[in-house]
């Protein structure tokens, strides 16, 4: 197959943008959860805890989505390198984004540990905020590695990746040709600003120390349908995409909202039948 050199992409109106199956997917999913969440918190009801609670509903959608998102980004570089027939900068960078989302996603799980019944080793119970095993919980001071390190990264690379790199290729468009050549991406603006907001409102509306699993939720979910939009439907992005054709794209588009919402189902069966096992 041919190389394809990157170009620049379409411009496309926000109608355009928030309309397309990946992205509207993404959005629907996160505002229901979010109704949803607030709808059980607000009115006080016992489910509230079966969305933020350890291995409840919020949590395996975490892990799915980032499990998901690994296997794209795996398929997609493996696609770009049948493409270009050399190992390049991209293909390095979309394989390691690949296993970074697929340490976060046995992390989210604590390595499967209490699915399968594994004690945690002596070294997690006394440095581990959980006594899970896992390494985003080890006790750093009175706090752990995420919350004193992990969480403010994830906030200054999610508000400058959502907002601010947008905002400057909107300005200098040459900004958004050098993070594609480097391997990146950047989300829509209109659907990084819907995230963002919904992000907001989780954390301001709901009164409850675990709220931020929400936010974490929310942000699987967005950049799983972010990354499926760019790289394999070619919305906004100016390189090689996975499909080619128009049609092929709008039809493999749907068919990965359905996926979606069936992976919101799904972590909605193993919250709703495993929490109350574990406990």
């Amino acid at each position: 197959m041919t190389p394809l050199s990157p170009s620049s992409p379409s411009p496309l109106s926000t109608r355009q943008t928030l309309l397309h199956p990946a992205i509207l997917a993404g959005i629907l999913v996160n505002a229901g959860l979010l109704i949803a969440a607030l709808i059980a918190f607000k009115s006080g009801s016992p489910l509230a805890s079966k969305f933020v609670d350890e291995d409840a509903l919020v949590e395996w959608l975490q892990f799915l989505c980032f499990a998901a998102l690994s296997v794209l980004l795996f398929f997609i570089a493996w696609e770009r390198l049948q493409r270009e027939r050399r190992i390049t900068w991209p293909v390095i960078a979309i394989t390691g984004l690949g296993l970074l989302v697929a340490l976060a996603a046995v992390e989210e799980v604590s390595w499967f540990q209490r699915v399968i019944g594994l004690e945690s080793p002596e070294f997690f119970r006394q440095h581990n905020k959980q006594n899970e095993t896992n390494l985003h919980n080890l006790a750093m001071g009175d706090a752990s590695v995420h919350k004193r390190v992990l969480v403010k990264l994830i906030f200054l690379v999610g508000i400058t990746h959502n907002l601010i790199l947008p905002l400057l290729a909107r300005r200098w468009p040459a900004v958004r040709r050098v993070i594609e050549s480097l391997g990146g991406y950047l989300p829509p603006l209109s659907a990084s600003i819907v995230y963002v907001v919904l992000v907001a409102i989780s954390q301001t509306a709901i009164d409850h120390p675990r709220r931020g699993e929400l936010s974490e939720a929310f942000g699987a979910v967005h950049y799983l349908s972010t990354v499926f939009a760019a790289y394999v439907a070619g919305l906004g992005y100016g390189g090689p995409a996975v499909f080619d054709g128009v049609a092929d794209r709008r039809r493999v588009s749907v068919l990965y909202g359905w996926a979606l919402v069936f992976l919101v189902f799904v972590a909605w069966l193993l919250g709703q039948g495993y929490v109350p096992i574990v406990k």
